[in-house]
């Protein structure tokens, strides 16, 4: 009989056995930055998470640094909304803004900014629209405008989660013909229209304002499409992929990083964050342990980054 337990006995031998370990440096924080002054609104049903005015985001920043983990997801909220979500395009747009200001402030963090249009267009959703059809190849110059804009404005990565086909291809020609062609692109490549988004559209103001966004995001009973989606970004130059949302997907990013030799990373979404502190508020779960565990799973299956909102808590824990 093999006694796996002599393995196990305590904390030492246990701690030298451990296969995945989590640091700082795999984790990416959201912020949400919006238009005005003095501004730190808390995100009700993301307990710990606020909106922050781009004078107040040194309040954040500094935590960031502090803690060293690898960098910050930026979503910029603007005070005015138009059918071609021109604020995400503007130079001097919310989130063109807030990259100046960190780059000023704190030029060491990187600066991930998600290129989509659902935060920025009138009707909520991710693209174009005609009636109620969402259009995909007429988006595509709108996504590479915003993606260059904020290249322009000193970010270090763009992050595309439109779910748009051959966005990947058209970004990457955009910013390549407008000499960032050392800006790497991290694809939202598996992401699933999941009802885990729930809070980051109370947090971002992007709730469509009619119907839903299946017709473009991934239906989540679905796995080999996933790898199709993953492998036709990699085709298309994305530098690392993504597979959105993490703790009901994980199945799908182990089998992403079993047939893909690309980076992965994964959103381990505001929903997810949302029901752990829930839980945690009411005393039915040790927050700390669970934190810890479901981070570890992300790694574990695959994950080389991990975009979440306890990056900062996760820090102290590990």
């Amino acid at each position: 009989m093999y006694r796996f337990r002599r393995l196990r006995r305590d904390d030492r031998i246990r701690s030298i056995m451990q296969e995945t370990r989590l640091h700082p440096k795999d984790f990416i924080y959201p912020i949400f930055v919006i238009e005005g002054e003095n501004i730190k609104n808390p995100v009700e049903s993301m307990p710990g998470i606020f909106q922050y005015s781009i004078d107040r985001l040194e309040e954040i920043l500094e935590q960031v640094k502090e803690a060293g983990i690898g960098g910050i997801m930026l979503f910029g909220i603007p005070l005015h909304k138009d059918p071609q979500g021109s604020q995400a395009y503007a130079k001097e747009g919310i989130t063109q803004r807030a990259v100046r200001f960190i780059k000023e402030k704190y030029p060491d963090i990187y600066i991930v900014v998600d290129i989509c249009l659902c935060e920025y267009t009138s009707h909520g959703h991710c693209g174009m629209v005609k009636g109620e059809e969402i259009l995909n190849d007429e988006t595509l110059p709108y996504l590479v405008k915003m993606a260059v804009s904020l290249a322009e404005a000193g970010a270090d990565m763009a992050a595309p989660s439109d779910m748009m086909d051959g966005r990947v291809a058209a970004i990457r020609e955009g910013l390549d013909q407008a000499g960032f062609t050392q800006m790497p692109i991290m694809a939202y490549s598996a992401k699933f229209a999941s009802a885990y988004y729930g809070p980051f559209r109370d947090a971002a103001h992007s709730a469509p304002g009619f119907g839903d966004r299946k017709s473009y995001q991934m239906d989540f009973a679905n796995g080999q499409e996933a790898l199709r989606e993953i492998d036709a970004d990699i085709e298309e130059g994305a530098d690392i992929v993504m597979v959105k949302p993490a703790l009901a997907y994980l199945d799908v990013l182990k089998e992403a990083a079993l047939t893909f030799d690309a980076p992965l990373a994964v959103y381990n979404v505001s929903g997810e964050y949302a029901m752990v502190k829930a839980a945690a508020a009411n005393g039915w779960i040790d927050e700390k342990r669970i934190v810890i565990e479901n981070l570890t799973a992300m790694k574990r299956a695959g994950a080389k980054i991990i975009i979440t909102y306890h990056a900062l808590d996760a820090v102290r824990w590990i």
